[in-house]
């Protein structure tokens, strides 16, 4: 290969690689270097998102944006708050009644003109609203649409959406692209008959079958199990494995470890995930300091696809490690004080880097209850008692984690 073939590889995988991470990358964003890139092999980008992966990319003068599929019923991520809090159900609804009125909206509109018409769309879609009159239905409201300027989908030309929130006749221009309104919809809304149809059909591989199916596994997710394969997945993955791993590495440049339990894709320079693991901050280092204990206390004798956890030895482990790092790390005080707060965020992280799973133990012999105790997220907890289960690709190499992390803990994992 000529050092100009080489050149053009390797900005290819650049701009494969911020659009895996970023989705949506704007022109005057950020990331304005990359776009520029993603607009001159914008047809080569096109043909191998969806050859390799079944997404389409959209690009145009002011945004590219990569249709990815959707991660399935309960694998979604939460968008947050500018004050960290995640959106909770009224917040996406008016979110997606913003989206609504700005498809056909004119290229600059008066913030009430914009309320009235969200307001008339809930109303089409029967959804009922509370009082505008209430700041916290206001501030609701206004943290939807703040993500829509964060995305570019709005734009504050003159005043702001903060004074909407103290005063409900405050009045701004916004300008509106009505463009990047429509791209940012990837789901097939007129197929769906309902919310959880909308959720299945977005994650079908459809005519993809099971090739793309895998390799949306092994690109969207830490780390891909072999025990949560159906059969004809886990067959095509054994046979084509190798040759996976060199397309993921010559495409976006991951490195593909695989193990007998399962193989996960690692980003050496630690740019395609936007959770790192290990990480900053107080979740992150109780998720750590968590898991190592864990492990080290249920690791199987014997190969075992996983290993349930007492709900009680997690929260005993997290009162230890508050009562040893809580004050000499730092870690925030809401959360220390919080212990159920604490042991949500921290499991959901794990479970999000695949390092616990919820338990399915016991569940085909007498089904499961809902953990929705105070402060409780609902997590499936088994007869059994155990509400999560540690798989056998952390458990089995506790040994070593003190000493030596894998490098799928070391070096975090793409998602």
């Amino acid at each position: 290969m000529s050092d100009h073939d080489a050149a053009i590889a390797d900005e290819r995988r650049a701009a494969a690689r911020r659009l895996l991470a970023d989705p949506l990358v704007l022109a005057d964003g950020p990331h304005r270097d990359e776009f520029a890139a993603i607009r001159r092999h914008a047809d080569w980008l096109t043909t191998a998102f969806r050859q390799l992966l079944g997404y389409e990319v959209v690009v145009e003068a002011r945004f590219a944006r990569l249709l990815k599929a959707g991660p399935g019923p309960g694998a979604g991520r939460a968008l947050f708050r500018s004050t960290g809090t995640p959106f909770n159900p009224r917040t996406y609804a008016y979110l997606t009644l913003g989206l609504a009125a700005l498809v056909t909206a004119p290229e600059q509109v008066l913030l009430s003109q914009l309320v009235s018409d969200i307001r008339g769309a809930a109303a089409d879609a029967r959804i009922e609203l509370d009082d505008a009159g209430r700041q916290v239905e206001r501030r609701t409201l206004a943290a939807a649409l703040r993500q829509l300027v964060l995305w570019g989908v709005l734009v504050e030309v003159d005043g702001s959406l903060g004074n909407y929130v103290e005063r409900e006749d405050a009045e701004a221009l916004l300008s509106v692209d009505r463009d990047l309104a429509r791209a940012l919809i990837a789901g097939p809304l007129a197929q769906a008959t309902d919310a959880a149809h909308l959720i299945a059909l977005a994650h079908d591989p459809g005519h993809h079958g099971v090739r793309v199916a895998v390799r949306r596994r092994l690109a969207e997710t830490p780390v891909v199990f072999r025990d949560e394969l159906v059969p004809d997945e886990d067959d095509w993955l054994r046979k084509n494995q190798r040759r996976e791993a060199r397309t993921f590495e010559e495409f976006v440049g991951l490195h593909a470890e695989i193990r007998a339990e399962g193989i996960a894709l690692l980003d050496p320079a630690d740019e395609v995930s936007d959770v790192a693991f290990p990480g900053r901050g107080t979740v992150a280092q109780a998720a750590l300091l968590l898991i190592e204990r864990l492990v080290a206390q249920v690791r199987p004798d014997q190969p075992a696809a996983s290993v349930p956890v007492a709900d009680a030895l997690i929260d005993e482990t997290l009162a230890v490690l508050v009562t040893e790092y809580g004050r000499k790390a730092g870690w925030q005080r809401d959360l220390v004080e919080n212990p159920l707060r604490l042991r949500d965020e921290v499991t959901e992280l794990l479970a999000h880097m695949r390092l616990l799973r919820r338990s399915t133990i016991g569940e085909s012999a007498g089904g499961s209850e809902r953990d929705e105790g105070e402060g409780g997220s609902g997590a499936r907890r088994s007869r059994s008692g155990s509400a999560w289960e540690v798989p056998a690709i952390a458990a089995r190499y506790a040994s070593r984690l003190r000493e030596q992390r894998p490098r799928a803990i070391q070096e975090g994992l793409p998602l």
